[in-house]
């Protein structure tokens, strides 16, 4: 029988020639990944020696960024190109008797044949999942070397009927096949055998449970089984459920036939100094927190997570929309890795209940397209569903594709990545953009696949204002998005971006180095920002009172708003003894008196009871703002190319040029419900390029590479 041996302590890390201890998992970017646009990216080598084990031998590695290469007793076994899967490969033939050195060099530097290389996220490099020994293999198993999990596909019917696709490696010769399932308790409700050359087995489950989301996630196991002359010489087994579901371009999603809204949060997989380098601990506490927001799905951005985090889901009952890293630029160069990518996603995953649709790309159009772009999109919607035709494929596009784009008649289900009221525009240009889409495109199933805006939580303004990166006005901003979200019911899902701020190396704003802060909750999950106390309120059914600004403790004297987050339906507030009493839905807005000194307002709805201080004073706070500093504007991730597309707009045409293309007229008439012309009385200003005019205003630089990154997405006419 197979044996499973971790091998994640004690390894030799080398990194330009200095050698330390390290247990796994690791990453050698913990620190200057979330805090240097030059953090490290390079080759590092894992050394470590082992013993002898017996019967076939195989590595196991669960996540190594981004090239890796394992020797064996200083022979190259093999090499792996996707720093996100598991990967396997047969070591016996390399082993000595007794002693033997296993060495994985990983390296993370830039490379033009892999994905990600652009994009808004550090790209950690080191072995940072587990490592581990699969040893005494008998001569036939079950397949550890087709890029799967265990070589046995999953595909149950809510009608109970469950269909077994399973592989073995080694001879079938007197070898059966027994397939076994399992309910929650341990009792067998369903059993078959087979032939070992069989591939295809059928069995039922009377009246199955299903697997019901959030609400009931019930989950039987499937154990498989290799059985030769009377005895089990190898087993492997996987939990899995009944569940189907649909989408409906006018009604939205549907879990066993009951409509369900997604209510999402995308999650990226690193923490504060930890950098992706997490243990099972903490993953588990990651779904602690959505769980408490009261979210039923999850989008993990932007690659393959840790197989223990889709298990956890499948047990909590999170929906989850998962994908592979193509993502910002599309090269055809990159066309075969992002092949073995999906096909490693789609494989090692399959059998998860929890897992709704696959992702084929994310924002793929913020580069210029190439001609070969929709081809390789293509491609690869055709090997996700010929790898699994039970799953939609999907694609998430940013804002400025277009909403008759080709990319989006690729996939069978939509997302769109928008930020109106952060990088452009108002919050409330989500309700035009919403109706004009689905006006426009009626036959597509759409979601919001990402919106968010910066919130840290040191910064505070009583009138907050767009770009101030407040976390006052990112609640403001989740507040209009909840409400337009929520009122149409043909939008199937959406996803807040993020439920955790992030490290992103390529970032310097805000005042914050190495860091995307648009999570509901810090990069040390230590805060939760007050508007994640807002999605509580829409999302939990757990009762709680929240006022919002317990960071804001200075605040100017009078009189002013207070606001309180809850899913109660009447709140009372107190304010140095003077009560007030509102009736309302999840926002709850009271005008108070701020006295001089320590302020007491205390919200009660029943027993619970939610108490801050704040104090009173005519001085303002200098912490709690930005001033007129470089960081006091808001900025993209992605920076200007020094390299201009000629067929297409930007800052070197002029005023004249832009305004007048038929793109540009109809955002503005969307904005203001009518179309303009440059005024003739502008005379030869008309004439001039953009950049030459934004050079003279006040604080013309600070938007130019926003503009230009979005001029450049519109193809001259």
């Amino acid at each position: 029988m197979r044996k499973v041996i971790c091998i994640n302590e004690g390894w030799d890390f080398t990194k330009e020639g200095v050698t330390e201890k390290v247990n796994l998992p690791h990453t050698w970017n913990a620190v200057d990944g979330q805090t240097d646009k030059s953090y490290y990216r390079g080759k590092c080598s894992y050394k470590k020696t082992v013993g002898k084990f017996d019967g076939q031998v195989i590595l196991e590695v669960n996540g190594a960024n981004t090239r890796a290469e394992i020797f064996v007793n200083g022979i190259s076994v093999t090499e792996h190109t996707n720093g996100y899967s598991i990967f396997r490969t047969d070591i016996t033939s390399f082993l000595h008797k007794d002693e033997n050195t296993i060495e994985i060099t990983v390296d993370n530097s830039p490379d033009e044949l892999l994905y990600p290389q652009v994009a808004d996220f550090t790209f950690y490099g080191g072995l940072y999942r587990d490592v581990n020994i699969i040893c005494e293999l008998p001569e036939t198993h079950f397949s550890l070397l087709d890029k799967s999990k265990n070589g046995v596909y999953i595909t149950p019917q809510n009608s109970g009927d469950v269909y077994i696709k399973s592989f073995i490696e080694g001879p079938a010769h007197e070898i059966t096949k027994e397939f076994e399932i399992s309910d929650m308790n341990g009792k067998t409700v369903a059993k078959v055998s087979q032939n070992a050359t069989e591939y295809i087995a059928k069995l039922h489950v009377d009246a199955p449970t299903l697997w019901n989301g959030v609400e009931n996630p019930y989950l039987y196991t499937l154990t498989a089984r290799l059985i030769k002359n009377g005895e089990v010489i190898d087993e492997t087994s996987d939990k899995f459920g009944f569940r189907e579901f649909y989408f409906d371009a006018e009604k939205g999603f549907f879990l066993n036939g009951n409509h369900l809204k997604l209510k999402g949060v995308s999650r990226h997989q690193d923490r504060e100094f930890m950098g992706n380098a997490l243990t099972e601990k903490e993953h588990k506490e990651d779904i602690d927190i959505i769980c408490e927001l009261g979210a039923n799905s999850i989008r993990l951005a932007h690659y393959q997570h840790d197989e223990k985090f889709y298990a956890e889901c499948d047990r909590r009952g999170l929906l989850v929309w998962a994908e592979i890293p193509v993502i910002s630029s599309f090269s055809k160069k990159k066309q075969p890795q992002a092949r073995l990518m999906l096909e490693e996603l789609i494989r090692q995953n399959y059998n998860h209940p929890s897992i709704y649709c696959w992702g084929v790309e994310n924002e793929i159009s913020i580069a210029s397209p190439s001609r070969s772009l929709f081809s390789g999109i293509n491609e690869l919607n055709t090997i996700a569903k010929k790898l699994d035709s039970t799953r939609p494929t999907t694609c998430a596009q940013l804002t400025f594709s277009p909403i008759t784009s080709k990319l989006n008649y690729i996939t069978d289900i939509l997302g769109y990545n928008h930020y109106f009221g952060w990088y452009v525009q108002t919050p409330d240009q989500i309700n035009v953009w919403l109706d004009e889409f689905h006006q426009t495109n009626p036959q597509i199933k759409l979601g919001i696949s990402e919106y968010g805006a910066e919130g840290i939580t040191t910064l505070h303004s009583k009138d907050p204002v767009q770009g101030d990166y407040s976390e006052e006005y990112q609640a403001i901003f989740h507040e209009k998005y909840i409400e337009a979200i929520n009122k149409r019911d043909w939008l199937w899902g959406s996803y807040v971006w993020n439920m955790f701020d992030f490290g992103s190396a390529v970032r310097n704003e805000g005042g914050v180095k190495g860091r995307n802060n648009k999570g509901l909750v810090t990069i040390d999950r230590k805060i939760k920002k007050d508007a994640f106390w807002l999605y509580k309120a829409y999302w939990s059914d757990e009762k709680f009172v929240h006022i919002t600004g317990e960071r804001f403790v200075d605040r100017p004297l009078g009189e002013q708003e207070i606001k309180v987050y809850s899913n109660c339906d009447k709140i009372k507030l107190t304010v140095n003894g003077k009560e007030q009493t509102l009736e309302g839905d999840k926002i709850f807005k009271f005008t108070v008196e701020i006295t001089e000194g320590e302020n007491v307002i205390t919200a009660k709805c029943g027993k619970l009871k939610h108490e801050i201080k704040i104090n009173g004073t005519n001085e303002e706070n200098p912490a709690y703002s930005l001033g007129d500093s470089n960081d006091s504007f808001v900025r993209n991730w992605f920076e200007t190319s020094d390299k201009i597309e000629e067929d297409r707009l930007s800052l070197n045409d002029n005023l004249g040029t832009i305004v007048n293309h038929p793109e540009i007229q109809k955002i503005m008439k969307s904005q203001a419900g009518r179309t303009f012309t440059v005024p003739s009385v502008l005379g030869k200003i008309s004439l001039k390029p953009i950049v030459k005019i934004a050079e003279k205003t006040k604080n013309g630089k600070k938007y130019m590479d926003l503009a230009n990154q979005y001029l450049q997405s519109i193809r001259k006419e």
